[in-house]
This record gives C-alpha cells, structure tokens and sequence, in this order.
C-alpha cells in the first residue's frame, strides 16, 4: 500500500495515551489453550482490514508462551513498511473494531473495545520487534526461564499498580536478565 516514492514525513514527537492511565484490574490466568485461537482470529481480521499492505503479524507476549501464566490479553505484533504513513494501517484497524490507545514515536498501539487484544504496530526491522519475539522464542523453549518470569509476574501482580505500564515497567529487570541469556545461547 505505501507509495516507495512518498517523502517519507516525521515521525510523531510526544506520547499521546489516548484515555490517560489506566489502573491494572485483571490478574493472571494460568495458561489458556485458547489464545493461540483468539490470536489466529485477530491475525485474520488484521490481515482482511489491510488487505494488500505488506505486514508481518506475529503473537507476541505471555499469551503467545505455552505454560506461562498471564493477563487474559493477547498481544499482537504489526510490522508495517512506515510507522509515519498512519493513513495505509492505522484507518483500517480502527475500521475493523480496534481502537486507539497510544500514538508515540515509533510506535502505536491499538486494542479491541473490551480491551482483551492489544496490537502493536512498529516499523519493519524496529529493534522492538525482534525483542518481542527473541523473548517469547526463549520462553517457549527454556523452561527454567519461563517458572522465573512467571514467579515474578506473580509477585508483582499482587501489588497496586495506578498504571498497567507501570506494572510493565516493573517487569524490566528480568526480561532484559532473561533476553541476556537468550542471547547468550544462540548459536
């Protein structure tokens, strides 16, 4: 869909959280067999609503990792060609349902009304991408790491948290020990 021989326009300056905070109310589930379904589901739609747009989709997140306890959200992840060209992915995803959550530099991020999806839309080769998935891929496949994300998960779930990111943020310390070691054991 995009046109190669567009100017290629800035990108977004500031964080704009549609809504503003919002506090975390879902706790963690245990491993629901569904969600590699209800991420089937949304990969299709995403892909109908974009039709002819050349978009990588993948499932993202602790609902992508069999065995791993998580919130009942299922992440997506979109690639697209230019985060900046909004008008060839970001029309048709509100079209399909999901709406608008977060416009920020390099990224955004839309969800289903009842808030149970999330898609992220990055730029293709955006380094964030490839940490979505070189996390999840070591999960999938080194248990011990995923009974440590899991036990941390729930520590902090336990917690109030005002803001659901700050409840991502407080996460960072072991993903990136986790990642650390991902790396480490590629070939």
């Amino acid at each position: 869909m995009t046109n190669s021989s567009r100017p290629r326009r800035p990108d977004v300056t500031t964080v704009e959280i549609i809504g503003g905070p919002e506090a975390l109310t879902v706790g963690l589930s245990d491993y629901d067999a569904r969600w590699p379904e209800i991420y089937r589901r949304h990969r299709r739609r995403i892909l109908d609503a974009l039709a002819g747009a050349d978009v990588d989709v993948e499932h993202i997140g602790s609902t992508a990792v069999p065995g791993l306890a998580a919130k009942p959200i299922v992440d997506v992840v979109v690639a697209v060609p230019d985060i900046t060209a909004e008008e060839d992915y970001l029309d048709g995803l509100l079209a399909a349902g999901y709406e608008l959550r977060v416009r920020e530099p390099g990224h955004r991020l839309v969800r289903t009304p009842a808030r149970d999806v999330h898609v992220h839309v990055y730029e293709r080769g955006d380094a964030a991408v490839h940490e979505y998935l070189l996390l999840r891929d070591h999960l999938r496949t080194h248990a011990d790491d995923r009974a440590l994300y899991e036990s941390v998960k729930r520590d902090l779930i336990g917690r109030r948290w005002n803001d659901m990111n700050d409840y991502a943020d407080a996460k960072s310390e072991v993903i990136l020990a986790i990642k650390a070691r991902a790396r480490a054991a590629r070939p």
